[in-house]
């Protein structure tokens, strides 16, 4: 860390409460010789240092000093008005009016030569949000419980039914414009991934439900648990696009040739069906390599819809 960097740490440091020399040189990996100096040449360019000694001691501010606002340069600044700006494009969030407030501020403390140098590049980079009309109304209870690690009773709704589940949040988190809790269910018995705007009803469980399954420890499937299976597909240029998007398997992606992209992963046994629905989802984007069984079931299920959409050949005739 270079010395300017290092003074600038211990200011903040001194303004949250008493130092501790040889913590905070542990901290910033240093010496507490080194530590010591920095102290002093803080106190020789006017900021009200002293010490106190005993439990508890250590270095501090005089009461009522205070650091000016913090000066960002150009790099600095994109990136927080980046990231700002790419949470504002959700939907619906927990921050609500703190990210529009919070842009304005920063925007308002910036001096003009270093806003000149921004505004640019803000208007040539972006993250792309997908446009959603739907409404997480228990997200902000959700990251909050998540940070607590405390246990819910929530009503779900899937897309096939609603039910009352107990859930230990684990992680909050954005993606495709959709906002996700992955958490730990008892009647799954394993961690996974809820849709965040599908949570109608969210309540704080006092204690931990009597009936789960230890956290982490996935129950055996018919001894299925651990297998996998190698799949392989030739994918178009649309379909590599759209793989690349898949949290789970987007960074299986490569480029073979000037247009041909393939996917190449290995398959958990208990996440197959997943992977028919997945490949079939693709229609002709991609086309499935290995394994044979795969192919297969895409055969079938893809005959199964060519069926169901047989054209009427009365009407034709008539």
């Amino acid at each position: 860390m270079k010395r300017h960097d290092r003074l600038m740490a211990l200011l903040i440091a001194l303004q949250q409460g008493p130092v501790n020399a040889g913590a905070i040189a542990d901290k910033l990996e240093v010496s507490k010789r080194t530590i010591l100096r920095d102290m002093q040449s803080l106190s020789e360019i006017g900021v009200p240092i002293y010490a106190v000694s005993g439990p508890g001691g250590g270095f501090r501010l005089m009461e009522g000093f205070r650091l000016p606002p913090l000066q960002f340069d150009a790099g600095e600044a994109l990136a927080v008005l980046f990231a700002l700006s790419a949470v504002a494009k959700m939907a619906d969030t927990p921050f609500r009016e703190a990210r529009w407030t919070a842009m304005d501020k920063l925007r308002a403390a910036l001096p003009e030569q270093t806003l000149r140098q921004v505004e640019p590049a803000l208007e040539r980079v972006e993250i792309q949000v997908p446009q959603r009309s739907v409404k997480a109304p228990h997200l902000a209870a959700l990251m909050e419980n998540a940070a607590q690690s405390r246990w819910l009773r929530v009503l779900y709704r899937s897309e096939r039914r609603k039910r009352w589940l107990d859930l230990l949040p684990r992680k909050i988190y954005a993606a495709h414009g959709f906002w996700y809790c992955e958490a730990y269910s008892t009647a799954h018995g394993e961690e996974r991934t809820f849709r965040a705007d599908r949570f109608e009803k969210v309540e704080t469980l006092p204690d931990a439900p009597n009936d789960r399954t230890s956290p982490g420890v996935r129950p055996a499937r018919g001894g299925k648990e651990g297998r996998t299976e190698r799949i392989v597909a030739k994918l178009t240029y649309r379909g590599a696009l759209l793989a690349e998007q898949d949290e789970h398997v987007g960074e299986c992606v490569r480029q073979t040739g000037d247009d041909e992209w393939e996917i190449d992963f290995d398959c958990p046994a208990s996440e197959w069906e997943w992977a028919v629905k997945w490949f079939f989802g693709m229609g002709t984007d991609a086309e499935v390599i290995e394994p044979e069984r795969l192919r297969r079931e895409l055969y079938e299920k893809a005959s199964e819809m060519r069926r169901k959409y047989r054209p009427n050949e009365d009407a034709e005739n008539s």
